[in-house]
């Protein structure tokens, strides 16, 4: 029975409490509501004097005090990348690339849009630091270009004057002014190699020898002078002539020949023989001797003259270039000179051209 009394009290101070919490008019006054924790206050010491019981637990709520329950703001469950950019490739001068100095070129870069928002021609290219080489401070986008598209942009440079590597950092502008990311062009300047020079261009002149020259007439008579035609007699004469060709280095490169046999007299009308054309042949013919004569109609001239105006005449001629390169390495250059069948007119008077000293002026490299 005392149990049931125990809890039979506590059963009323508690209806107690709640009832003065909720009698008519109003909000309890700071008064009521510290008379109200004052008992429940009493009524927990009473309790805790007596023998241990069950566990119980009270909960009293004030309604008159007003106080903040702190609240913590949630974080944002991403966050917008307006302004982004990805290099994607060099498009043109690859970093490194080796220039001239003051060599001009367009560096391309091909970047991607890799924000949000649309790079309009209100974006601009902006040299940022390093060395400009000439370019321009600031250059406007020329189109739209959305997220996640690639544009070339390019830019037109100067290579510096000196030798080096040099490194020209570049971003992007927004309408607003802002700056965001960077870009790169990295060059290096090496002066031209100069040119190779070219192989040294020499003259020699060639002039007969002497000794090597001479003519051979149709009945096998040798003489020391070069004369050609035909004699008194009506026999026909060639005349054979010698250059000594050890002064041109061997592997020269011959670029022109002229023909000076201006060097000589006449004796009757030599030009009144066969087509009146005077031709040289090349024929190594070693020392002369009467098996050196030519008795046919001979053909591949390297040289002809028709008239004593073109004989008298110096001129560059490349049949003659072509003979001469032709005997570069061997120790001579010897040629036959004669008139074509038929090599005498039969009117019994020498008509023939004597000549003197002739000379080939040979250029080389």
């Amino acid at each position: 029975m005392k149990k049931q009394y125990k809890f039979g009290y506590i059963f009323l101070a508690v209806m107690f409490l709640l009832a003065a919490c909720n009698l008519p008019g109003g909000t309890p006054s700071q008064g009521e509501a510290g008379a109200a924790l004052t008992a429940a206050a009493q009524t927990q010491q009473y309790l805790l004097t007596q023998s241990p019981q069950a566990p119980v637990t009270i909960t009293v709520t004030n309604t008159a005090i007003n106080t903040a329950i702190p609240t913590t703001a949630v974080p944002p469950t991403g966050i917008s990348n307006c302004n982004d950019l990805q290099f994607v490739t060099d498009v043109t001068i690859p970093d490194g690339t080796v220039l001239s100095p003051g060599e001009n070129f367009t560096k391309t870069w091909r970047l991607k849009n890799a924000g949000t928002c649309t790079w309009t021609p209100a974006y601009a290219v902006v040299f940022s630091s390093g060395n400009s080489m000439n370019g321009p401070a600031t250059q406007a986008l020329t189109g739209n270009v959305n997220p996640g598209q690639t544009v070339d942009i390019s830019v037109n440079l100067t290579a510096p004057g000196s030798e080096g590597d040099y490194t020209g950092y570049y971003k992007l502008r927004d309408a607003g002014g802002i700056l965001f990311d960077q870009f790169y062009v990295q060059i290096e300047v090496q002066a031209a190699a100069p040119p190779p020079l070219p192989p040294a261009i020499a003259q020699q002149t060639l002039e007969g020898l002497t000794g090597e020259d001479g003519h051979v007439n149709s009945g096998g008579t040798v003489n020391q002078n070069p004369n050609v035609g035909d004699s008194a007699s009506n026999a026909t004469l060639e005349a054979f002539v010698s250059f000594d060709m050890s002064v041109i280095p061997n592997g020269a490169t011959i670029t022109k020949v002229q023909v000076n046999f201006s060097d000589f007299d006449e004796l009757g009308n030599p030009w009144s023989i066969s087509d009146g054309c005077l031709r040289g042949y090349v024929q190594n013919y070693g020392a002369l001797d009467a098996g050196d004569f030519f008795p046919g109609d001979p053909v591949g001239a390297s040289v002809r003259w028709c008239g004593a105006a073109e004989l008298g005449s110096t001129f560059e001629d490349d049949g003659m270039k072509t003979a001469v390169q032709n005997a570069v390495g061997d120790s001579r250059l010897q040629m036959r000179l004669q008139f074509r069948v038929p090599t005498t007119n039969n009117n019994g008077v020498a008509d023939v051209v004597r000549f003197g000293t002739i000379k080939l002026i040979v250029t080389y490299q």
